[in-house]
């Protein structure tokens, strides 16, 4: 199916997105350093059904900064959303987000409710979600796990990130005839700006967690079938789920199922979407 591109200005930076499909808009926001072709293989299963729009975060591959060596907090990644849904439509839309995309979705839903009719919270990556003790001590393996990084390299970094969110590289479980994502340039500066800054923003988040209980929107907590019950994201997809006093959905996969099991993850993604309404 053809697919449009488009730049949105926004305070600080132009954001690159793109939109392919027929039917409801719905945004997904992704995961780390995922930029707008990360989820290429789901999106070619939702777009009979939905107009879906990807988009590079700022910082992220073609969204230019006016100040590159400056990071960005969550809140702003939410302003972001809430101008790029601005001018895209006029009407409630649907948002999948991803890891830290789910947390940018729940700043803007605070923020904009009107814009966003259903998030589905997929394993947000949200310390300020849990109970005091375990938030310090997460935010403290995040700032540990940047300190690693800026010291000896994403080769190192890398595999303790994927422990501490429960992404199992060795998986074997993965659909076949997956589009190749190597880690090649591109990819490797994205994950400079994710780990340099963003981990920044999710430990000096401010989401204001009380408010998540009375917005509008429609915010459906979700995790993958895969994922460890002990890691944080999981717990915090779980505490989201006892906060708004609704059941957590599955998915397949595990932390990174959108990218692993497209087929499987774009049908529980209908699912999901067809109950809410």
């Amino acid at each position: 199916m053809p697919k449009t591109t488009g730049t949105l200005t926004v305070p600080g930076a132009v954001l690159h997105y793109e939109v392919c499909g027929t039917g409801p808009l719905l945004l997904i926001s992704q995961s780390g350093e995922g930029d707008a072709d990360r989820t290429i293989d789901l999106v070619a299963h939702l777009t009979d059904s939905y107009t879906v729009v990807t988009y590079d975060r700022r910082g992220l591959s073609r969204s230019r900064l006016d100040a590159p060596e400056r990071g960005a907090t969550l809140a702003e990644h939410g302003d972001d959303v809430h101008r790029l849904l601005a001018s895209l439509t006029d009407i409630p839309a649907l948002m999948l987000g991803c890891s830290l995309g789910a947390v940018i979705g729940m700043h803007t839903a605070i923020r904009h409710p009107e814009q966003i009719d259903t998030l589905i919270a997929h394993e947000p990556v949200a310390p300020r979600l849990l109970p005091d003790h375990d938030r310090a001590h997460h935010e403290r393996e995040l700032a540990a796990l940047q300190d690693l990084y800026l010291r000896q390299g994403l080769s190192a970094a890398l595999p303790e990130i994927a422990r501490t969110l429960g992404i199992d590289p060795a998986a074997t479980d993965a659909e076949p005839e997956l589009t190749p994502q190597p880690i090649n340039a591109l990819r490797a500066t994205n994950f400079d700006y994710f780990i340099r800054h963003d981990f920044t923003a999710v430990v000096h988040d401010t989401l204001d967690v009380a408010a998540l209980k009375v917005v509008s929107t429609r915010i459906v907590p979700a995790a993958g079938r895969t994922t460890p019950r002990t890691v944080f994201d999981y717990r915090c997809a779980t505490t989201l789920a006892t906060l708004l006093g609704r059941e957590l959905q599955e998915l397949p996969g595990g932390h990174n199922g959108n990218t692993s099991h497209p087929r499987a993850y774009a049908t529980r993604i209908r699912e999901i979407l067809n109950d809410a309404r």
